[in-house]
């Protein structure tokens, strides 16, 4: 098995690293999905990253048809919409790999296309987006870790997968231990991405104050209780997998960096998940509940539901 062709779906931060890594391998062809009016954008100016324009090709889901490898980098709120478009790419020589975050995209994805089309996988790169496109540390990045869910762990499409990122300056490991893995990155993402975000803070706060020490512990103790539950041993993960990559303490992970922008978060797919997973499961999330109304509360903020001026004579009582 020898990969010739891979399709981003989502070439924002994350797609951005790998159509970074993958553009200057010669023996493949390289694409990005998109239709109408970001599929002229794209053709026009391409891929702005760390200061470089890159050309992929762009393709329709049509066009990309039973391309080798389909790699899903999108936020999580435009996954369902997506689904359609997947089910067209996937063909019988397709591997998707998810590089989402959270831990049911996979899911999501596998229900539309078969569980044998996909790869597990996740991604740790500290990307931003700039007005002159997006960036990010190649150095520092810790990269793509991805492995099959059952033996053998060597399996054909790991090896093929090895073999592209080889010598592209991605970095990359396959492990035995993937479930695990994805859930020590959900872990970071759910105690280092959303209490910053609700401060309105760098990444620094976390060392600097007791106080968003302990929501982040909070937010940690409920996580791992129903990661035990479901049988997920987190500490069979790599050394390195417990942390992400290396930031300055004034860096803004994701949530904080869509609130920034005015843009809704994906802490649907955080702190939502695991209210529902804890309500399934009896195990009570209240760190993770208020976590996730605040951060709906400012997302409502953003859209303007509480620009009260010019409403001077209206009253409210208090409840």
């Amino acid at each position: 098995m020898k990969i010739q062709s891979v399709a981003v779906l989502g070439a924002g931060a994350v797609g951005s690293y790998v159509i970074w890594g993958l553009s200057h391998k010669k023996d493949i062809r390289l694409g990005v999905i998109a239709e109408g009016e970001r599929a002229d954008r794209l053709k026009k100016g391409g891929c702005q990253i760390n200061d470089e324009v890159y050309r992929p090709e762009v393709w329709s889901p049509q066009e990309a048809e039973d391309v080798d490898l389909l790699i899903v980098s999108l936020k999580y709120g435009s996954l369902p919409e997506a689904l359609e478009s997947i089910k067209t790419i996937v063909g019988e020589h397709t591997t998707v790999m998810s590089l989402m975050n959270g831990v049911d995209s996979e899911e999501l994805i596998a229900e539309q296309v078969g569980d044998d089309r996909v790869l597990r996988s996740l991604i740790k790169v500290a990307s931003h987006k700039e007005e002159n496109g997006y960036y990010f540390n190649p150095e520092t990045t810790l990269g793509i870790i991805f492995g099959e869910l059952a033996a053998p762990f060597d399996s054909e499409r790991v090896q093929a997968i090895e073999s592209l990122f080889a010598d592209t300056g991605i970095h990359f490991r396959s492990t035995e231990f993937i479930r695990e893995e994805i859930w020590g990155k959900f872990r970071l993402n759910v105690c280092n991405n959303l209490p910053q975000a609700i401060l309105g803070a760098g990444v620094g706060c976390y060392s600097d104050s007791t106080h968003m020490k302990a929501i982040s512990d909070g937010l940690r103790r409920e996580l791992e209780q129903i990661a035990l539950a479901k049988g997920i041993d987190m500490s069979k993960m790599a050394g390195t997998s417990g942390r992400g990559s290396a930031v300055p303490a004034s860096a803004r992970y994701s949530t904080l960096q869509d609130l920034d922008a005015g843009r809704h978060t994906e802490i649907d797919m955080f702190s939502g998940a695991l209210m529902r997973m804890g309500e399934e499961l009896g195990i009570p999330t209240p760190y993770n509940e208020y976590t996730y109304h605040m951060i709906k509360a400012l997302e409502e903020k953003n859209d303007g539901l509480f620009d009260y001026q010019g409403e001077r004579d209206k009253t409210t009582w208090a409840k």
